[in-house]
């Protein structure tokens, strides 16, 4: 079979990071992401393991060096190591640079060595709060010390980890101090994002959730030196270091400033859509292509191709006239974290 074409966008810009939900399904049901009681999809649309293993593997042939796994919560969906495992097959021929998670941490005690073992080096933590009591309003039913045991577990087998937290106006706007406290103590960098407007939240309103890293950042230097630093770890954060504590910052302003300019990423659902821009409702339908030419990767390296080549220039995400401009009707652990 001849050499599959590498993936340029119609910007020129090298499609090398992919983000792949493996499951709409979480143990938590953070407010701000999903309805409390969520009806997630049957079985039989997810791409199974071996589906996953055959979609995320074009990719890397086609140039991806980044693999980034989210949901939902990754780490629930069952046989996921098996996954994890296979994956590390592209670290050992360095096609792969990177295999990574991004989770709530709740089964990191149980799984972070197994990660470990499969080539994880790094791992994001979804925490919007150090407060155990207001952990179980944001979760609705989570269990913080899981959570604090999960990150510990981490943390002792060796990686790199990264707190991610959703800056959330009148609900964690008092903590980012003691955040910014806390990592620096532990030696985590911890990285605001900005609310998004994704999916059917029901009666919430996302304005009245919504609070401007902007304001995040006058909030911070209230208390700390914070200085600007060149640093680019494949992801859409701005960077600056903390000098009373020497850890890092990232503000991911989706909404108060477009990072779309030098976007390197696509984001495969679990359902098998590839996603080229997280703020656009076009997508690929990489699930039929899949199924319909089981044994023939030709026209899966096709129908990718033809997907980067609709990649737009950036999104359309923007609350300034204090409407949610922009939104996308799919939950966000659906499209993945």
């Amino acid at each position: 079979m001849p050499q599959p074409p590498q993936l340029i966008d119609p910007f020129a810009r090298a499609i090398t990071y992919l983000r792949v939900s493996v499951t709409d399904r979480c143990d938590l049901r953070c407010f701000y992401c999903m309805s409390e009681h969520m009806t997630f999809l049957p079985k039989k649309e997810l791409l199974t393991l071996e589906e996953l293993d055959r979609l995320c593997s074009a990719f890397v042939s086609m140039g991806v060096q980044k693999l980034r796994i989210t949901g939902g919560e990754p780490l629930v969906r069952k046989g996921i190591m098996n996954f994890f495992d296979a994956m590390s097959r592209h670290l050992a021929t360095g096609a792969l640079k990177e295999l990574t998670l991004t989770t709530n941490a709740t089964q990191l005690a149980k799984f972070a060595q197994p990660l470990w073992d499969s080539g994880v080096r790094r791992v994001n933590v979804s925490l919007d709060t150090l407060d155990e009591a207001n952990f179980a309003d944001i979760t609705r039913w989570g269990k913080f010390q899981q959570v604090m045991d999960g990150i510990d577990a981490a943390d002792k087998v060796g990686m790199k980890v990264k707190i991610n937290a959703v800056a959330l106006k009148g609900t964690n706007d008092h903590e980012v101090h003691n955040m910014v406290r806390w990592c620096g103590e532990r030696g985590f960098d911890l990285t605001f994002i900005e609310v998004m407007p994704m999916g059917d939240m029901g009666e919430l309103d996302r304005l009245d959730q919504y609070w401007s890293l902007k304001d995040v950042r006058k909030t911070l230097e209230q208390e700390w030196t914070l200085s600007d630093i060149p640093l680019n770890t494949g992801g859409p954060a701005t960077y600056v270091q903390v000098a009373e504590t020497g850890g890092r910052i990232g503000f991911i302003t989706p909404l108060t400033h477009n990072f779309c300019e030098s976007c390197n990423r696509v984001r495969l659902t679990c359902t098998g859509q590839l996603y080229m821009c997280l703020g656009q409702e076009d997508d690929a339908d990489l699930r039929q292509v899949l199924r319909t030419n089981p044994d023939d990767d030709r026209p899966l390296y096709q129908a990718i191709e033809n997907a980067i080549a609709r990649k737009p220039k950036g999104h359309d995400f923007d609350y300034s006239r204090q409407t949610v401009v922009g939104q996308v009707s799919r939950h966000m652990s659906h499209t993945g974290g």
